[in-house]
């Protein structure tokens, strides 16, 4: 066989445990918005570099930046292969990609093959694995068989989800995802949210691992994760699948928040930050009163009266609107959040669902 051996994603998908490594061969901030999930980056023009070539692309000539992009690239290409891939034997196959037309890519791979490696050139490049995942999010709605937890904030429907993982059941975790809890007071600590494309690939990579013939377990989710929208067509298909309803006592979600959104009680400038965006709805004057609790440690009756007053009314008035099959759900009731109370609450899911419980 010739190489490199230039493959349409449709034959990645198929021979993908092939590979040995996927190379991303745009630059660093390409490479931040989305990639294939876990393909490794080695720009072979950087950030900067990629603006000056550009520029003179524009202002001077095509042939004056081809001439100076040329040495980039192989000095940039000379330096992975010094640092990162010496010690790769002959039958190492990586199969690289970049935005579209295959001119970085093309150089990398043109120069793995003269070493003697099997490598694959995505054809394409990242439109066309881009193309691809839209195409896959399209059709979720009629691939999968959907089974939607609800239930108001703090009922445990985040840690049900982790359990139903330990049991084997095939669980999409919005949320894990997109690095928010899906609240006003959802930011994860000292962690970004992934870009919208990124968000998009992390769903697309789960549910290639699913089978079919199983139910997929999902919470029931606004279109928003923080800055990021669900998929149009999964929120569709969620909206009108089969619900499964939560039921914790108050007093056991008021704990069970508490314990998850520890790090507002070690800060708690932070978490008066976040309460001012809730002004519009509840007024100077109220949310001046929760700025008092929160300043005088009084976290208990903070949290208890946010769930009244904010999060459960606004659940209610969601919920029953938007999820066709919520008033008919099943109800799971759970008395406690200790492990053993969210392995049970897990376990009487599997068991209404076609997943047996392991």
């Amino acid at each position: 066989m010739k190489y490199p051996e230039l493959l349409d994603f449709s034959d990645v998908l198929l021979r993908r445990s092939e590979f040995d490594t996927i190379i991303d061969v745009r630059s660093q901030a390409e490479f931040a918005e989305d990639h294939i999930i876990g393909a490794i980056n080695c720009p072979v023009l950087n950030d900067e570099e990629r603006i000056v070539i550009g520029t003179m692309y524009k202002q001077i000539g095509s042939f004056e930046a081809k001439r100076l992009g040329a040495a980039l690239v192989a000095k940039n290409i000379g330096s992975h292969i010094e640092s990162m891939f010496q010690d790769k034997p002959r039958d190492w196959k990586p199969l690289i990609y970049c935005w579209r037309g295959g001119n970085r890519s093309g150089s990398m791979a043109h120069i793995f093959a003269r070493i003697g490696w099997p490598v694959a050139q995505l054809n394409g490049g990242y439109k066309a694995y881009r193309q691809h995942v839209n195409q896959s999010l399209e059709s979720v709605q009629n691939r999968f068989q959907w089974q939607v937890l609800c239930g108001p904030t703090g009922s445990g429907k985040s840690r049900i989800l982790q359990t139903l993982v330990s049991l084997g059941a095939q669980v999409l975790d919005l949320e894990q995802l997109a690095v928010h809890r899906g609240s006003v007071l959802g930011n994860i600590p000292e962690q970004a949210q992934p870009s919208q494309k990124q968000f998009e690939s992390r769903i697309y990579e789960c549910l290639q691992s699913f089978n079919t013939q199983q139910p997929v377990y999902v919470e029931a989710e606004s279109k928003k994760i923080g800055n990021l929208r669900v998929p149009e067509n999964l929120m569709t298909a969620m909206r009108a699948s089969p619900c499964v309803t939560i039921h914790l006592p108050t007093e056991q979600r008021v704990a069970l928040l508490m314990n998850e959104y520890a790090h507002f009680m070690e800060n708690t400038h932070q978490l008066i930050q976040q309460l001012h965006f809730l002004i519009s709805l509840h007024g100077k004057e109220k949310i001046s009163h929760w700025k008092t609790l929160t300043e005088s440690g009084e976290i208990k009756q903070l949290v208890s009266e946010l769930l009244r007053q904010h999060y459960d009314p606004a659940y209610s008035k969601s919920i029953t609107r938007n999820f066709t099959h919520y008033t008919d759900a099943m109800m799971v009731e759970q008395t406690g959040i200790d492990e053993a109370d969210f392995i049970d609450s897990a376990r009487m899911i599997l068991q209404n669902g076609t997943h047996p419980a392991t």
